[in-house]
């Protein structure tokens, strides 16, 4: 146990550290080469201008570099590639315990943080260096939607054919065998959490919710054994700290899709390692609630001729009330870490 917990816990601290010490020189080259939106976005998700969002938002959005998500990911490999190294250079017990590198738990994970955060990479690039249709744009909705599905489309056939999983768990009522309707169904939870990704909106705010939920699954994972990937949830969430240490306002840098991409496409991969891709809606809520609401704006302005919110995500509806960015923020953290909270007790009580 003391070893689990020095894992887990040691390894979450370590990557907190580690990712401090790469924002100097991360922040060096952002400002550097002033990578952030030489325009501000114009078109609402659904059509029309942005009025409502560019009063909120216009200047930030120009003046503020992209990419803090590196931090995330990188620290995350780092750490991988390193503590490897380790257990196989200097061989002992305690060498091959901090390494969280396995087949069943870790491999995709990582493979599918990574990649995906890699793919953001060039689309925040874009945004930032485009030109003509790549300008402040980056790589359409409809390709990076595409790039999800394939993802979505390795990761569950590494689950069916090398891990020979093709049931979920449903709390208090057991297992539920799929069959083949498990890869859609996986495919379809990592694009839902791909739309979550635009709760990235408000100084702050993405990276309180996504520490909140990994840890949670960091905590499910723990209590299932899964110390190799709790240690890896733990470490996402030392970088997400670490980050978001510059994050809050007035925010040193932003996200960028090079982390929003990385985290929802690998959250996705961990609710199904732990076999509590049931409660993710609960745990994830903030992010089902920020798409859900873009959704909804989007049909009642097509269908209905009204709007619903004074402009979605929901959370710049708030903001157009009158609430100010912290509170938003903070508010969303603590309905975050509640869910959290229920969404684990349920997976964990519910086994």
């Amino acid at each position: 146990m003391g070893l689990n917990v020095l894992k887990v816990f040691g390894l979450s601290a370590f990557a907190f550290f580690l990712a401090m010490s790469l924002t100097p020189i991360l922040t060096h080259y952002l400002y550097k080469y002033k990578m952030w939106k030489k325009i501000a976005r114009i078109k609402a998700l659904g059509g029309g201008e942005a009025v409502i969002f560019n009063q909120l938002h216009k200047d930030k959005e120009v003046g503020t570099p992209r990419m803090g998500g590196i931090l995330i990911w990188l620290s995350a490999l780092l750490m991988a590639f390193v503590f490897f190294l380790l257990s196989r250079i200097f061989p002992s017990a305690l060498t091959e315990k901090i390494n969280f590198l396995s087949r069943g738990q870790t491999w995709l994970p990582l493979f599918t943080l990574v990649s995906a955060s890699l793919i953001g990479l060039v689309d925040d690039i874009l945004q930032i260096y485009g030109k003509g249709k790549y300008m402040a744009g980056g790589i359409s909705l409809m390709k990076r939607i595409a790039m999800v599905i394939i993802l979505g489309a390795i990761g569950a056939y590494w689950f069916y054919a090398k891990l020979e999983v093709s049931s979920i768990a449903i709390p208090f009522f057991g297992n539920i065998n799929l069959g083949l309707f498990f890869i859609p169904l996986f495919i379809i939870m990592m694009l839902a959490m791909f739309s979550g990704g635009v709760i990235d909106g408000i100084d702050g705010l993405s990276g309180g919710i996504f520490a909140a939920i990994f840890s949670a699954y960091g905590g499910i994972a723990f209590f299932q054994n899964q110390i190799d990937l709790a240690a890896f949830c733990g470490i996402i969430v030392g970088g997400i700290l670490a980050f978001l240490w510059f994050n809050i306002p007035p925010a040193r840098f932003y996200m960028g899709e090079t982390g929003i991409l990385g985290l929802t496409t690998a959250l996705t991969v961990v609710a199904f390692l732990t076999e509590s891709v049931v409660v993710l809606p609960i745990i994830a809520f903030p992010l089902i609630a920020a798409s859900g609401s873009d959704i909804i704006q989007i049909f009642s302005k097509k269908y209905l001729g009204r709007k619903v919110f004074k402009v979605a995500p929901i959370h710049h509806h708030f903001e157009a009330l009158g609430w100010p960015p912290y509170k938003v923020t903070m508010r969303f953290w603590v309905i975050s870490t509640i869910l959290a909270v229920v969404g684990m007790v349920i997976a964990l009580v519910g086994k």
